[in-house]
């Protein structure tokens, strides 16, 4: 499986216990098999480079959990963000769609008791799907091989934020309805 991860640096051996520990799935490094998508999310840091990094993973002897959205994905990403322990740690590698609450925080939108669970899950459901692959081991780690990186110009990032920016407008259309209509 080829899998990808922007950052601003070229990253031979990634670092699970580096980053977020309240991301979707935890703390992990994450990737995409989607070499588009990873673009999507390249940013641009003042005096820094702009890496598209890529791997290759062996998913041979690893525990794999697959999500697709639904109320498990949903509970699964509610407790990470919470910062909760991890209920699926005995797994190596964590797939599923990604949050897509970039716009609206829509996991604090549900805690802030504003709208309930039925629609916050019909708000998350919105847009397209992209999948995120999450290393959560060291064993996964060790399965996981660089093969190369390559510099993201301020022409490409600028192409992909357009496109970002569609994919909002599109969202936020939706996510109104879907507000107003549970209020109706």
């Amino acid at each position: 499986m080829r899998l990808y991860h922007t950052g601003y640096s070229e990253i031979r051996f990634p670092d699970i216990h580096y980053g977020r520990k309240n991301a979707d799935f935890g703390q992990g490094f994450y990737l995409s098999d989607n070499e588009e998508f990873s673009k999507r999310w390249a940013k641009e840091r003042n005096g820094e480079k702009t890496y598209l990094n890529c791997y290759k993973l062996s998913a041979e002897d690893l525990k794999i959990k697959r999500l697709k959205k639904d109320t498990e994905w949903f509970d699964y990403i509610l407790q990470n963000r919470a910062g909760k322990p991890d209920i699926l740690a005995e797994y190596d590698i964590i797939i599923g769609p990604i949050a897509n609450d970039t716009i609206y925080n829509t996991m604090g939108i549900l805690t802030s008791g504003l709208l309930d669970r039925k629609t916050i899950l019909d708000i998350l459901m919105v847009g397209s799907t992209y999948k995120q692959i999450v290393i959560k081991t060291e064993k996964a780690v060790s399965n996981l091989h660089f093969i190369s990186s390559s510099v993201l110009t301020h022409e490409e990032i600028e192409t992909y934020r357009d496109v970002v920016k569609q994919e909002e407008t599109v969202f936020q259309k939706a996510f109104a309805e879907i507000v107003e209509n549970s209020f109706n």
